[in-house]
């Protein structure tokens, strides 16, 4: 069966792609920091009849991040499809947020290792087995901020701009090979709790768009609105 490897897990958007790719014949492979709550996730898609397993590593720690794409590899015979979209839903040490005029180097290096370095050490570590097989997609998720940036969120829109600019690029360079790279741009928050007025939207309305870029390579980029 074909793998995904979902990094950045959670019971929102993560369960959610689980879910679209999983119940088109897909194992599942989830990885996120805290390996008891990727279990209930786990067990919960067991429950559906999906074959799922949880996977420990840290995106600001990229050893362990490669360490655990290694084990997903090991465990699966390989990862057919990468999909990024880590995003704290607890503090993290080291990420705030901060204007574009307030922004430092203090504070949008930890943004810049969390969203875009993380990125790109776990396409680096699944590429050369895609290119070999001349098959896979990579697929990375940012928020809406990184086409239309939002003052609030200026030291976050700037790394996820970079990311957004870095997919599309590779998806230009892999072209002809088998790979497929997309980004996807959320520009909705996801499930309830949002900010008033703000324009929302839920996990099972959003993870469709995953399995369309899979499907339609030629497409480098969707943007979720509302």
């Amino acid at each position: 069966m074909p793998t995904i490897a979902i990094i950045g897990a959670g019971p929102g958007m993560g369960l959610a792609i689980a879910r679209t790719f999983g119940g088109r014949g897909f194992d599942v492979a989830l990885i996120s920091r805290t390996k008891e709550k990727l279990q209930t996730l786990v067990d919960q898609l067991g429950q559906e009849g999906i074959t799922a397993k949880a996977f420990t590593a840290d995106v600001l720690d990229r050893p362990s991040l490669t360490a655990a794409l290694d084990a997903v590899k090991a465990r699966f015979g390989g990862i057919d499809v990468l999909e990024y979209s880590p995003a704290p839903h607890s503090p993290v040490p080291g990420l705030t947020l901060a204007t574009p005029s307030e922004s430092t180097v203090d504070d949008l290096q930890p943004q810049i290792e969390y969203i875009f370095y993380g990125a790109v050490a776990a396409a680096r570590t699944v590429l050369p087995a895609m290119r070999e097989a001349g098959a896979g997609t990579l697929l990375f998720t940012t928020g809406g901020g990184s086409v239309d940036p939002i003052p609030m969120l200026g030291n976050v829109n700037a790394p996820a701009a970079a990311l957004r600019n870095w997919v599309l690029n590779l998806d230009k360079e892999l072209a002809g090979s088998g790979v497929h790279a997309a980004h996807v741009a959320i520009n909705v928050w996801i499930g309830g709790g949002g900010p008033e007025g703000f324009p929302t939207a839920t996990p099972e309305q959003i993870a469709p768009l995953y399995w369309d870029l899979h499907e339609n390579r030629d497409r480098s980029e969707a943007v979720f609105n509302a």
